[in-house]
């Protein structure tokens, strides 16, 4: 935004080209081989070890490495990897706290001293370690690690969104089709695609249970997050790092970091993406030097070329009412919600289809689930990343539309070359945008900043 007046497994591994230094099979059709050589056998067994490396090393990291040690597998973590040491430190203490073991009783949390690495281009050390990575810095680093997790031929994790900008959407993009080539198993944390309950429903509607789905609305509104206090003497990039969800180059505001999820609900049910969107926002309540330059409410109106509209609904208010949940009419019925009573019905409210959640499971578990059982059977099956650059695209479309004010068009959004990333990744480097003598940052002006 700019202002106008401011990735030692065998047999898949060797077939993906993931074994580190291996030859890649060479019996499987279609299969690429990075590595120029060839292997006379396949074998793999339930017994080998999946090594896993951390890349982000905070709550949502700490909790993915957990769920990634509670699958089935006989996995291992064996790398971590963070800008900052005690954020190293205290995902370390929490996984080994809990003592999980493999079967031959050794620790599943096997990170010695060296493959503990800290700084800006920790990532590549830690990565070069591990057949599978998780990757859940903040998201405006994850273009460039996505890269080289399939650079380095790596089965991937990976957190939402994927980008904070168009630049790092078609990175996303142009990795992901490399990830496609390579057989590489991409899955992106966007829960709601391994839930039982969206699944079952979202199913049922594609298959026509709703008739032609002709519109809807999607909401993330709740009290906003938490921000830190900034330090005597420390530097601008120190802070907004430690602050990360306030500035658009490392979150992409909270209609991208939060509302991708139901953004992308909204995509999945009409099997599509936006051509356009129009929408307003601004700082009303969440106003001061604390809160960086995001916006605290966004409401966007999201245009599909079938001409169905999905109103899109996010805000950072405290004391306020929340909701994060979607709803959608159909010509035969509607859903309501995805919550604990979901449920497709009728217009007159008889039910169509009401999904008993009984036996659910954990989404966040799910997703880890079904890719270490992907990774240890040999198969390929998941390649989330292009879908999820796409809904990542489609929220910060919708940013760029409250922005500027201004009705933004899908191909002008994708093809936009406003670059948020620093010049250069140092502490003592700055990021572009910067406080004025007061501490505040320029905030977006509808009208007048340009987004495209």
């Amino acid at each position: 935004m700019k202002n106008d007046s401011n990735q030692d497994r065998r047999g898949f591994l060797k077939a993906s080209g993931l074994l580190t230094g291996g030859a890649l099979l060479s019996s499987l059709p279609g299969v690429a081989m990075p590595f120029g050589s060839k292997a006379a056998g396949y074998h793999f067994s339930a017994n080998d070890t999946i090594k896993v490396a951390l890349i982000g090393c905070g709550g949502r990291g700490t909790g993915a490495a957990q769920q990634a040690l509670n699958t089935k597998q006989n996995v291992k973590i064996v790398a971590l990897a963070d800008a900052y040491r005690d954020r190293l430190d205290d995902a370390y203490k929490a996984l080994t706290e809990r003592g999980a073991k493999a079967a031959d009783g050794t620790p599943k949390v096997d990170v010695p001293e060296d493959h503990k690495f800290v700084g800006f281009d920790a990532y590549k050390q830690a990565m070069a370690l591990a057949d599978v990575v998780i990757l859940a810095t903040p998201p405006g680093f994850r273009p460039s690690h996505f890269e080289e997790a399939v650079r380095q031929n790596k089965q991937v994790f990976m957190e939402k969104p994927v980008a904070t900008d168009a630049p790092g959407v078609r990175r996303v993009l142009a990795a992901a089709e490399e990830a496609k080539k390579k057989k590489l198993n991409v899955v992106v944390g966007l829960q709601r695609r391994y839930q039982p309950n969206y699944r079952e429903m979202i199913k049922r509607i594609h298959d026509g249970a709703l008739g032609d789905i002709v519109g809807g609305s999607v909401y993330w509104v709740s009290g906003g997050v938490w921000q830190k206090p900034r330090k005597p003497n420390q530097t601008e990039m120190d802070y907004q790092m430690r602050n990360w969800y306030y500035f658009n180059w490392l979150c992409g505001d909270h209609i991208n970091e939060q509302h991708v999820h139901n953004i992308d609900v909204a995509n999945w049910v009409k099997d599509s993406y936006p051509v356009s969107c129009q929408g307003t926002g601004g700082r009303q309540v969440r106003t001061g030097k604390d809160y960086g330059e995001i916006f605290d409410h966004h409401i966007v109106d999201y245009l599909y070329a079938d001409g169905t509209t999905i109103n899109s609904q996010c805000r950072h208010y405290e004391g306020t009412y929340s909701k994060v949940d979607e709803m959608f009419q159909g010509t035969k019925g509607k859903v309501d919600s995805f919550g604990q009573k979901s449920a497709l019905l009728a217009y007159k409210g008889a039910p169509i289809y009401v999904h008993n959640g009984k036996n659910d499971g954990n989404p966040y578990q799910i997703e880890h689930d079904e890719l270490f059982d992907a990774i240890a059977k040999g198969e390929y099956k998941f390649a989330d990343a292009e879908r999820v650059a796409k809904s990542t695209m489609t929220a910060i479309m919708g940013r760029m539309a409250t922005y500027s004010g201004k009705v933004v068009k899908w191909d002008e959004a994708l093809n936009s070359q406003i670059d948020l990333f620093p010049d250069k990744l140092a502490w003592d480097a700055m990021p572009k945008s910067l406080p004025d003598a007061n501490g505040l940052y320029q905030i977006a002006v509808p009208g007048k900043t340009i987004t495209v």
